[in-house]
């Protein structure tokens, strides 16, 4: 890949003169995305050796720098206890299990503008119940792509193909979903021409199944389609507009409302950005189409907006959660008004996944401390209501509770969640979160109660 900065490459092994020394580059944090690091840099004999660098930065031509091999591992350990799941409804009681996930990379860059990345995963799960596909894969190719660029006219041209990650914005409705244990991941071709202000992205995917039978089973099919296109303009140094269209079709689905084959075509706003202190992201999503015979007719929304006080000590920030998302409101006419949130982010309500971004309205205020520079703490409290009553209450990411279409009220719960993120270093971090769900009478007649989680996390990459 080329130099991020733009400097000169430099001959392997070789210091600049006096007259030209730079300063000694930083090595690479461990990415979320394993692909965006640049070992590049150890190519440069100034900078520190730590254990292990002999595989983090193999040179595969001594007078270019750019062109090389480079390994990699990411672990993440995390203690689950939940009780009940589901609010009890349909999974019992208590339980308590262990999450555990190990990625093995291999990044070549064959040219200075052309690689391929390879990642397998090891996902399992430790005591838990009935664990799904996006808990438990034992060994499976998670990313195998290729990837390359080229300077056309004043901009910068990048295609990639093969399975890869795709995810927008906060993530709201596409995303990798880090939150469960397994990935999600794209089989695709995506291609964006990025000039000045200005991106433009088309893709076209069949989105990775998961399986947990044997190893290397999981697949993707026409059965399972997602494309779209994407415009993104940056309106200032500290904001920016996108719109997207998307289709996405997934045969044999059912809904409350109907079921057959469903095909959504969606419109997506989104605007962010931050100005003295004042920082906002903003999205709408319209969907239309069909499942089976009826038609679609569904829509969302959500923001966060925050305040941060950086005269003041541990640096406050106060925030603001606003989100909804339309339901059904009636089962039986010709019409399915129930959103489909794609592919969403746990992260973004809750890691406890007792709320769906489905039929809903969540306000959730929220305050952020920074008490040492590596140490971050939140506490929240998130409100939710149906957005219609004649739909069910759901849970992540669009399971319906069994028992709550058409009954109850408006209300479903009320919860407390307390975050804490603490980096170690470059490559080590812990979290912590623990959610506290009171559940309102549509729930509880429905058999549920209420419900607390706590997850603890170890996450290191090498």
């Amino acid at each position: 890949m080329a130099c991020a900065n733009g400097d000169s490459p430099f001959t392997l092994g070789q210091v600049p003169q006096a007259a030209e020394v730079q300063p000694v580059p930083l090595r690479p944090a461990i990415a979320f995305y394993r692909w965006e690091e640049d070992w590049s840099v150890l190519a440069d004999p100034r900078v520190p050796r730590q254990p292990g660098d002999a595989l983090k930065y193999l040179p595969l031509a001594a007078a270019d720098p750019y062109r090389y091999l480079s390994f990699g591992l990411t672990l993440r350990e995390r203690f689950v206890s939940t009780d009940p799941p589901l609010f009890g409804v349909t999974h019992g009681r208590h339980q308590d299990y262990l999450l555990h996930r190990l990625e093995l990379h291999a990044d070549a860059h064959i040219t200075t503008d052309t690689r391929v990345f390879l990642q397998l995963e090891n996902a399992l799960a430790p005591w838990l119940s009935r664990p799904s596909p996006v808990d438990a894969n034992r060994l499976d190719l998670r990313l195998l792509f290729l990837d390359t660029r080229a300077k056309l006219g004043d901009g910068a041209l990048k295609l990639r193909i093969g399975r890869q990650e795709i995810a927008f914005d906060l993530q709201r409705f596409v995303s990798v979903r880090d939150g469960p244990n397994v990935r999600q991941a794209y089989d695709a071709i995506w291609m964006d021409y990025e000039n000045k202000d200005w991106r433009f992205t088309g893709f076209t995917s069949q989105p990775v199944q998961y399986r947990n039978q044997t190893a290397f089973d999981d697949f993707s099919n026409r059965h399972l389609t997602f494309s779209g296109v994407r415009v993104q303009h940056r309106m200032s140094a500290t904001s920016e507009l996108s719109v997207s269209y998307s289709q996405f079709k997934q045969d044999n689905v059912h809904f409350l409302a109907g079921s057959g084959n469903e095909t959504r075509q969606s419109v997506d706003l989104h605007y962010n950005g931050n100005y003295r202190g004042l920082d906002w992201d903003i999205e709408g999503m319209r969907q239309g189409g069909s499942i089976g015979s009826r038609d679609v007719d569904a829509w969302a929304f959500g923001s966060l907006a925050g305040y941060t006080f950086s005269g003041l000590g541990w640096t406050p920030r106060l925030g603001l959660q606003w989100d909804a998302a339309s339901g059904d409101r009636n089962l039986s006419d010709r019409h399915i008004g129930t959103f489909n949130p794609l592919f969403p982010n746990g992260y973004y309500v809750t890691l406890s996944g007792y709320t769906g971004y489905t039929n809903f309205i969540h306000v959730k205020p929220s305050i952020t401390l920074n008490p040492r520079q590596p140490l971050k703490l939140i506490a929240a409290i998130g409100l939710l209501w149906r957005q219609t009553t004649h739909d069910a209450i759901y849970a992540q990411p669009d399971i319906p509770v069994p028992g709550t279409a058409g009954k109850g009220g408006k209300r479903s719960s009320t919860y407390v969640q307390l975050q804490a993120s603490w980096t170690v270093s470059r490559s080590l971090s812990f979290d912590a979160e623990w959610d506290r769900y009171w559940v309102a009478q549509a729930l509880r007649q429905s058999g549920g109660h209420d419900s607390h989680y706590l997850e603890l996390e170890l996450r290191w990459g090498w």
